[in-house]
């Protein structure tokens, strides 16, 4: 099992050195689970030598461009080529209804002839409140992250934590700086790949590099950063961490 790295930026990463922060899952029989299908992830994929035709199954951790902005072209590529079949959509029930009804319906309800639904063009599997879901024999459970919130609503967002053979990987999405809330995950996991923030200006919705280098060293020394901002990086390595990871590096588990 492999895992690859289409892009590592932040949702605004533009120019040819980077793609926002997509990722694949590559079987050892050749099958690809695709971890949030973001706007440039045609451009991301096409870089490996991939296509929407070999992505079997999507996961989608929430409602963010830079997260689903790339499901409209998945879904109509998909469709009208009649040598694909739907892909799996494993997707959190608390956001279903919002995917379809606030991100997809305006571009792909209308179809020749037909009035269509998300399940026109995916095999949807839901995935229970903080429940799992099973692909290629791993277990991925959803882990509930504190990512944006608005006037006390939360904008739901899940990370994943799953184990492949003897690893366990943690795999944060996008989440604000919270070990209070992550801290079991952090200890349990033998691999984590965090959101980390690097600008000057902070968001207040990702965690910066300055707040996760306060984790404990044996937190960090197992940690990979990801989704940062472009522009020059601080020393991760030099600050206790694995380091940051970048657009192409894969992980052989």
């Amino acid at each position: 099992m492999k895992l690859i790295f289409l892009g590592t930026g932040s949702a605004f990463t533009v120019g040819d050195d980077n793609y926002q922060s997509n990722l694949l899952l590559q079987s050892d029989d050749n099958k690809y689970l695709l971890l949030d299908c973001g706007s440039d992830v045609r451009f991301s994929l096409f870089e490996q030598g991939l296509n929407y035709n070999h992505i079997n199954a999507v996961y989608i951790s929430h409602l963010h461009a830079d997260h689903v902005g790339g499901l409209e072209w998945l879904a109509f590529s998909t469709h009208f080529d009649e040598n694909c079949k739907k892909p799996l959509l494993f997707l959190p029930d608390e956001i279903g209804p919002s995917l379809w009804s606030f991100v997809l319906k305006g571009g792909l309800r209308c179809i020749q002839n037909e009035s269509a639904t998300i399940k026109t063009f995916f095999k949807l599997k839901g995935i229970k409140k903080e429940s799992s879901f099973r692909w290629e024999g791993i277990t991925f459970k959803t882990v509930k992250t504190l990512h944006v919130s608005s006037n006390e609503i939360l904008l739901p967002s899940y990370g994943l934590f799953f184990k492949i053979k003897k690893t366990k990987v943690f795999f944060t999405i996008d989440t604000q700086y919270t070990p209070e809330i992550l801290m079991k995950y952090f200890l349990d996991a033998d691999v984590i790949f965090h959101d980390c923030e690097t600008s000057k200006v902070r968001t207040g919705v990702h965690a910066h590099f300055d707040d996760l280098k306060k984790l404990p060293v044996e937190i960090k020394k197992k940690m990979w950063l990801y989704h940062y901002n472009p522009g020059r990086l601080p020393n991760a390595v030099k600050a206790g961490f694995r380091g940051f990871v970048k657009k192409g590096q894969s992980f052989t588990f």
